[in-house]
């Protein structure tokens, strides 16, 4: 029997073991060869029990090439000219990026258990390199929409996936005293990355005018494998029982530390998972959605506000907008929220969060035609998106536990890639079914994506904490 005759009367469920130990093997087998892994061994007994902010840098390298997917709205102007060299549908372009959320998301299921199964460290590499990989297969044969989804989505967003989970994991081991700022910190430069790729692509380095989108791809494909290489190298757990100098953790943290062990069938036969990942649907739903249509809203917006006459001179000053508010803001929200958790609590931060995300995301809608008022809505609804990034992890690991977080969060990650496809491609179909009826085609994706946070808010408060005698249970090592 042929191997492709053999796959077709596999169960998915089989695949899916089969794709993730043909990963491990591979993976396995590059860090028993991988030159540099004797030398960091060595360094990380040494130089990182001693620097432990190493391991946040190597995080900020990593994350800010995995920020390359928040930079799509930098290419969609160029791939929907119906004169250029694409001619693509805004809905084609939302589903290439829809599909690279929703491999993003799924390889995080694998890239979970992947962690702690063979370490942190070569996971993040091997997510590097096939985030190369798909953006220098695109920069090759992307011509068609079906090449681009599945080098950028498929294979991009699959590298973004695998490589994602490693400094949350790695992160709130080595900072257990400062879980939401470095949670924070781990995943803000996922935002940052998306302000310098939009840039180099557009008015800070021009990529895209003077060498095209496919060649920008295949440039960037060689900076996301070095970066994310070199962040790898730094990628380590600290030794056990090694603890921040001069800290002790408070009796109650290390009871819930000892009890909030869930393993992942565990937390998902909790209600209060359940509720954690539908509010992270409605909320990564609303801050996808204005990623994937930045460019085309900002554009109308701005025409119909009579600011600008001039299409292409919009949709450049509506992306140089989404660079430096939505995406700087972004970072800094992942930081910032994270700050604010550890003073007030998760729990109140989320709700907060969720509330004025959806009276922003209304409002935008009405008063964001100006340059001003795109710059400010932008940079306030940025902050708020990229606060889910600091927020989720931290309320998976406060309720079930650190000690599977790397599997847990990539389970409750997956909410995301359906936020993912459900914003972007409801706003793209909104925008092709109106064609031509001005900015009142945007209204209906603005209004839902405002009530599904309140709605989040609403869930949030609701949800009561997973009671410690019910999760008392022995866990695997």
């Amino acid at each position: 029997m042929s191997t492709r005759h053999s796959l077709l009367h596999k169960r998915p469920s089989e695949l899916l073991v089969e794709v993730e130990m043909t990963i491990k093997s591979a993976i396995d087998e590059f860090e028993h060869h991988h030159p540099m892994v004797d030398v960091i061994d060595k360094v990380e007994h040494g130089l990182l029990t001693r620097h432990r902010w190493l391991v946040a840098i190597g995080a900020i390298l990593i994350q800010m090439s995995l920020g390359a997917i928040y930079a799509w709205g930098v290419f969609t102007g160029e791939l929907t000219d119906k004169n250029g060299e694409f001619g693509f549908t805004a809905t084609q372009t939302q589903w290439i990026f829809s599909v690279g959320l929703a491999s993003f998301a799924a390889m995080m299921l694998i890239a979970g258990k992947a962690v702690a199964d063979i370490g942190p460290r070569p996971v993040a590499i091997a997510g590097g390199i096939l985030l190369g990989t798909g953006y220098g297969l695109a920069g090759f044969f992307g011509q068609h929409f079906w090449v681009q989804v599945l080098c950028i989505g498929v294979l991009g967003g699959a590298g973004i996936g695998l490589a994602y989970v490693v400094p949350i994991a790695v992160g709130v081991r080595w900072f257990p005293d400062k879980k939401g700022l470095m949670t924070g910190f781990a995943v803000a430069g996922f935002g940052f990355g998306a302000l310098l790729w939009v840039q180099l692509a557009g008015d800070w380095g021009h990529l895209i005018e003077n060498y095209g989108v496919l060649n920008t791809f295949l440039i960037y494909s060689v900076i996301f494998g070095i970066l994310v290489h070199i962040g790898g190298l730094l990628m380590t757990y600290p030794p056990d029982g090694w603890k921040p100098e001069g800290w002790n953790p408070p009796e109650a943290q290390a009871q819930q530390e000892a009890t909030h062990a869930f393993t992942p069938s565990t937390m998902l036969a909790r209600p209060q998972f359940y509720v954690l990942w539908l509010s992270f649907v409605f909320l990564a739903l609303a801050g996808l959605m204005l990623i994937g249509i930045n460019k085309l809203y900002g554009r109308d917006a701005l025409i119909e506000s009579g600011a600008f006459t001039d299409l292409a001179a919009a949709g450049a000053a509506a992306s140089t907008a989404y660079a430096v508010a939505f995406a700087l803001s972004n970072g800094l929200g992942r930081i910032g929220w994270g700050v604010i958790a550890d003073r007030i609590g998760w729990r109140r931060s989320m709700m907060i969060m969720a509330v004025t995300q959806s009276v922003l995301m209304i409002a935008f809608y009405y008063f964001g035609g100006s340059l001003v008022a795109l710059y400010v809505f932008l940079a306030l609804t940025g902050f708020n998106f990229g606060g889910n990034f600091a927020l989720f992890p931290l309320a998976t690991a406060n309720w079930f536990g650190v000690k599977n977080l790397g599997i847990n969060y990539g389970l409750m990650f997956s909410a995301y890639g359906i936020g993912g496809i459900v914003g972007p491609i409801m706003a793209g179909m909104f925008k092709d079914a109106g064609s031509g009826e001005g900015l009142s085609v945007w209204l209906a994706p603005f209004l839902i994506a405002g009530t599904l946070c309140l709605v989040a808010g609403i869930l949030v408060s609701t949800a009561k904490e997973p009671r410690l005698e019910a999760i008392a249970e022995p866990v695997p090592a």
